[in-house]
């Protein structure tokens, strides 16, 4: 199992690029978005899964989070496969040690050989976000929080995210930004929310104050969400896809065109 942490989106069929940085050492970036409101729990094929997949799926969620976890993990599957030269059941994952602790909870890692692609998982409201690079990476995606969530959060965040958040008029899409591109990284370092929110900056307007050694984008995503990127080194290309519903549904699985 993988646990990483409306309006409509650009018609499926469409890939949007974002600017590009060619260059040597640049890494480029692929991202897949998924509608979970265009799909029911039925539609899906658990057999592709494994065991601790299946047992999340079997626990007593509610539907949209059942779905939202299903569709996000058979996806990740049906992408890996084909760059590992396997099946979709036969994708194996292992976790990378904490940068923290060195605890065996960092990072979710494809358990390959080596130079096996990078993955990270985000999934929030009605959209599921994949990236996939040949460096560590993670994305996130979130759907717009409420007001008071906002006032509340943004507190514990660095003092100039704070700053670019009350200078937006504490805006839901402006926290949602900021805060995307924040679990993106923390996701691409293995540490996760155990980090404190306040130690990095990964606001919008001072890319210089980034951390060091990371690059961080925002993703064009469905309305009502916000969405980011984040890759160790420089980011090159980043080709965003809406994959269709067919995509996850039984019997479907393969590269998508």
């Amino acid at each position: 199992m993988i646990t990483d942490r409306p309006g409509d989106p650009a018609p499926e069929s469409r890939t949007h690029t974002p600017e590009t940085a060619p260059g040597p050492g640049r890494v480029d970036v692929d991202l897949w978005q998924l509608r979970v409101d265009h799909l029911a729990e039925d539609d899906l094929d658990p057999s592709e899964l494994d065991a601790e997949e299946r047992d999340r799926l079997a626990a007593p969620l509610r539907v949209a989070d059942r779905l939202r976890y299903g569709i996000g993990h058979v996806a990740l599957r049906r992408l890996l496969a084909p760059r590992l030269g396997v099946g979709p059941a036969a994708v194996a994952y292992r976790r990378e040690p904490c940068p923290g602790c060195g605890g065996p909870h960092g990072r979710p890692a494809v358990d390959g050989p080596p130079g096996a692609p990078h993955f990270s998982l985000s999934h929030s409201g009605d959209v599921v976000l994949i990236g996939i690079a040949a460096r560590p990476l993670g994305v996130d995606v979130e759907s717009f929080p409420k007001a008071a969530t906002v006032r509340e959060v943004t507190s514990v965040l660095h003092p100039a995210e704070r700053a670019e958040i009350a200078g937006a008029g504490h805006a839901p899409d402006a926290f949602a930004r900021i805060w995307c591109r924040k679990e993106a990284y923390l996701k691409g370092i293995g540490i996760g929310v155990a980090r404190s929110l306040d130690k990095d900056y990964l606001g919008e307007r001072d890319p210089s104050a980034l951390p060091s050694g990371w690059d961080v984008r925002g993703v064009p995503t469905a309305g009502g969400h916000a969405a980011a990127v984040a890759v160790e080194g420089s980011m090159g290309r980043v080709r965003t896809s809406w994959l269709p519903a067919a995509f996850v549904t039984a019997g479907t699985a393969g590269e998508p065109s």
